[in-house]
């Protein structure tokens, strides 16, 4: 890495964002963080925000908010490499999604880009169990889904978050996609049956239409669009056509991937999902 570098993270505050600037200021590497309570303030919705944030900077990681799987995501994220391109910024790597066509659009726009570029194809996090939607219902003990019984390979946040800043840091990341699973797979009913077990308390995996699990978020005044977007997820991309393992991280980092134990071993010691 160059000592004149800066990097900024689009979507800093976010799961996998964090995650990469905790690691840069580990570092020592000159970073900015994309958020709306940033100063400069960055905001994905209004693009005027965007040249002061990218000022001075060279290499980004772009994590677009909610999810590059929203319609419309990869347009927005087309006109953001598009300026960043313009305000000199060298390197991109893009957070993307294993099996979503909107996703996978936002790739092929990268790719048409004449600019060095990762792009690291995630499967379904293991954080979604503890810092996503599904904490509250393990916290009450039913976790109720409408989710085919396929298995999938989830992928540990922490080993995104490595590859992200070794393709941001690192030589030998030029124009490689990544496609990021754990080492195995499960079903979401194993998934939360481990956590169970782990926790020593009574959780209880339920499997529900699309129809119900709507209407219960709904209730739960979850918004609309979120309630849309997790439907589109558990009814197109957990289908089965992600189940079979990648060794993306194995490409990047010269190690396995983490295992999904490894991780429930780690936030059950936290106490996240209480004891």
């Amino acid at each position: 890495m160059n000592s004149n570098d800066k990097i900024f993270v689009a979507g800093g505050t976010g799961k996998t964002g964090r995650r990469v600037v905790e690691r840069l200021q580990r570092l020592g590497v000159p970073f900015r963080v994309g958020s709306r309570n940033a100063q400069p303030a960055f905001n994905w919705e209004d693009s005027t925000t965007w040249p002061a944030a990218l000022e001075g900077i060279t290499k980004v990681y772009v994590a677009y908010s909610p999810d590059i799987a929203v319609p419309g995501a990869p347009e927005i994220v087309q006109a953001f490499f598009k300026r960043a391109i313009e305000a000199g910024v060298q390197k991109l790597v893009l957070l993307s999604g294993r099996g979503e066509e909107e996703a996978e659009r936002a790739e092929q726009m990268l790719k048409a880009f004449d600019i060095d570029w990762t792009i690291l194809r995630c499967s379904f996090f293991s954080q979604n169990f503890d810092e996503g939607f599904f904490l509250e219902p393990i916290l009450a003990g039913e976790v109720a889904l409408p989710v085919r019984p396929v298995p999938e390979p989830f992928v540990d946040v922490e080993d995104v978050a490595d590859v992200a800043v070794a393709a941001l840091t690192l030589p030998g990341h030029s124009r490689k996609l990544y496609e990021l699973t754990g080492p195995r797979a499960l079903t979401f009913a194993d998934a939360v049956a481990k956590i169970a077990k782990a926790t020593g308390r009574e959780i209880r995996y339920v499997s529900i239409t699309p129809q119900e699990y709507r209407a219960a978020m709904l209730d739960a005044q979850v918004p609309a669009e979120i309630v849309d977007l997790v439907l589109y997820l558990f009814d197109t991309v957990l289908d089965g056509r992600n189940t079979p393992i990648a060794d993306g991280v194995q490409q990047a980092l010269g190690r396995p991937a983490s295992d999904f134990s490894k991780y429930v071993q780690r936030i059950a010691a936290s106490g996240v999902w209480g004891n």
